[in-house]
């Protein structure tokens, strides 16, 4: 599993507080469960900064989400990549079904141990995964 996220959105440099703050929730989440990754079975996550000018990351699965805007090829800078049990690659490149997946990763989790596992999200993380 891979989450690819952009380093000046989590860095705060675009001027756009929402999205700084679905980003660093998006991290935070994919970090805990890094860290407890053995528990449900995973065999790596890795995160990954992009920064404008970069290929899309790639780190650890060869999958880029791209997107045509004003008739150029644009390619996606946040986007999670996993591949299921069956050899699919699944590539999720909307915030909210990031959060959603990472956040079901860490229930899961916390079904396995006694820990509090939980990652507070800011109101900006919340909102999208109630909406």
């Amino acid at each position: 599993m891979e989450l690819r996220v952009c380093k000046h959105c989590y860095d705060g440099e675009h001027g756009n507080p929402s999205k700084t703050e679905v980003t660093r929730d998006m991290v935070r989440c994919a970090r805990r469960v890094r860290e407890y990754k053995d528990l449900i079975g995973l065999d790596a996550l890795y995160v990954t900064m992009v920064e404008e000018g970069d290929p899309g990351g790639a780190e650890a699965l060869p999958a880029i989400v791209a997107h045509i805007e004003d008739d150029r090829i644009t390619l996606a800078d946040t986007q999670l990549v996993m591949e299921d049990e069956d050899g699919n690659m699944l590539v999720y490149p909307e915030p909210e079904d990031v959060l959603e997946v990472l956040t079901r990763n860490i229930d899961q989790i916390q079904e396995q141990t006694r820990q509090d596992v939980t990652v507070e999200l800011s109101e900006e993380g919340a909102e999208l995964l109630t909406a």
